[in-house]
């Protein structure tokens, strides 16, 4: 090999460097063996050491019940604020007075109104009672037209019964005078006959001609009645439907009559239901002018303040904080993450302003930490694209500080499973999810496979 380079290795003097002589020795200080020997036995008692898998979330104190959480205070109706009772931090209990506020709609200024709907409510009631008293007399008047009917179609029908006999009497009459008629005309004839041969004489026969104009008389008298019979017959069943047509009229009238006036009294119901309803919310608006405390609490700040603003229906007027509430830890986890979460998994918290050392693999040697445990998981994603869990305390680890408030902030561990500290390692290296598995399930899932 040509030596051409400037900088040639022969011009170096090797004893100024120590190193490049400890370097260039064949055997190592074994010192620095027994070193290296015990830096890898230990890390690799430290890989087989035990570690607590967990998933780290941040989250803030809130409460287990939707009521015991701060709430706003809101006017039901709308209104102008006349007298405050209350400031920021008093404490206040359940039905004690907020706000008064006053009427700003004219259709409620009159301040006797509902003494006035209340009137206006017995005089409709009192038309009720005299719609019904109508129904009822007419009720009483179609019985009567009923039973009248029923008399007056007997005494007609009788009649015409009388009508019928009548005729059949008269038409025996009739009969009987025609025959006298024919007997007394055979009679006067043979004795023309007989005073022609000379047998009867002229008195005689004139008295069998005015016998048989007699019996003529007779038997057109007979018919005169027969006739007048009939006719009287078909009179008398002209009265018979005229007088069923003419009750039947009269107590359609009478139900008509009826029916209108059940009409009005349903109306006069009706009216006196909406007024009742009215009277009601009258009442129940009035008692709107007073905003009360819902629960027992401390007042936490006025949203609306002074005195002759005008609020909307709805509209904040003040907040409150309960005075009881069971305190829980709302924390976010990923997507990722969210199969391996169930209810009553173990949690441990380090709470804002409560000082800690925290071991995430090695939660029992944890300073400072508090124990909870998974009361309930969403179902779906939150607004930040994270599943929200609810944590409550654990009864059986220390319980949480008397001091905190909701609104705090709150650093979570999840605890899973329990592994080797290599094992960790390499699953944090290629990115895997935690292992999860539960005891039991793995069991089944073995004897499933046997059968």
């Amino acid at each position: 090999m040509l030596n051409i380079s400037p900088n040639n290795r022969n011009g170096i003097d090797e004893q100024q460097f120590v190193s490049y002589q400890n370097v260039k020795k064949e055997s190592s200080n074994p010192k620095l063996k027994r070193t290296l020997y015990i830096i890898g036995s230990v890390v690799l008692l430290i890989m087989f050491l035990p570690w607590t898998q967990n998933i780290r979330s941040n989250g803030k104190i809130t409460t287990l019940r939707p009521e015991q959480r701060p709430q706003t205070i809101n006017s039901i109706i709308a209104g102008r604020i006349e007298t405050w009772f209350v400031k920021d931090g008093d404490f206040v209990k359940k039905g004690d007075t907020i706000v008064v506020i006053s009427e700003v709609k004219d259709g409620y200024f009159d301040p006797q109104l509902v003494n006035r709907t209340q009137q206006q409510i017995k005089n409709k009631e009192l038309s009720v009672v005299s719609y019904e008293q109508k129904v009822n007399a007419l009720d009483q008047r179609i019985d009567a037209l009923i039973e009248s009917s029923k008399l007056k179609l007997q005494q007609a029908k009788i009649k015409y019964r009388q009508a019928r006999l009548k005729i059949t009497a008269d038409s025996i009459e009739f009969q009987a005078s025609e025959t006298n008629y024919d007997i007394a005309k055979d009679q006067y004839h043979r004795f023309e006959k007989l005073l022609e041969k000379g047998l009867k004489s002229q008195t005689e026969v004139e008295t069998r001609r005015m016998a048989m104009q007699r019996a003529q008389a007779s038997m057109i008298s007979a018919q005169q009645k027969l006739l007048q019979s009939r006719n009287d017959l078909i009179d008398a069943k002209v009265e018979v439907s005229s007088t069923e047509a003419k009750y039947r009229d009269e107590i359609a009238k009478a139900e008509s009559d009826k029916m209108s006036a059940m009409t009005s009294m349903y109306d006069a119901e009706v009216d006196v239901t909406k007024l009742q309803s009215q009277a009601a919310g009258y009442s129940i608006r009035s008692g709107n002018y007073l905003i009360l405390a819902p629960q027992d609490g401390y007042v936490t700040k006025i949203l609306s303040s002074g005195i002759g603003e005008t609020v909307k229906a709805g509209q904040e007027l003040a907040t409150i904080m309960p005075l009881n509430y069971d305190l829980a830890v709302e924390m976010y986890v990923r997507p990722m993450d969210y199969p391996l979460l169930r209810k009553g998994q173990h949690v441990r918290m380090q709470f804002d302003g409560w000082p800690a050392i925290v071991f995430s693999g090695w939660p029992n040697n944890s300073y400072g930490t508090y124990g909870g445990t998974v009361f309930a998981i969403d179902n779906f994603t939150s607004d930040n694209g994270m599943f929200r869990v609810l944590i409550a305390p654990d009864k059986k680890d220390h319980p949480w500080p008397k001091a905190l408030r909701v609104g705090g902030g709150v650093n979570s561990m999840l605890l899973l499973q329990d592994v080797a500290i290599g094992y960790e390692l390499w699953r944090n290296i290629n990115g895997f999810p935690p292992d999860f598995y539960v005891e039991n399930e793995s069991k089944d899932a073995k004897s499933s496979k046997k059968k």
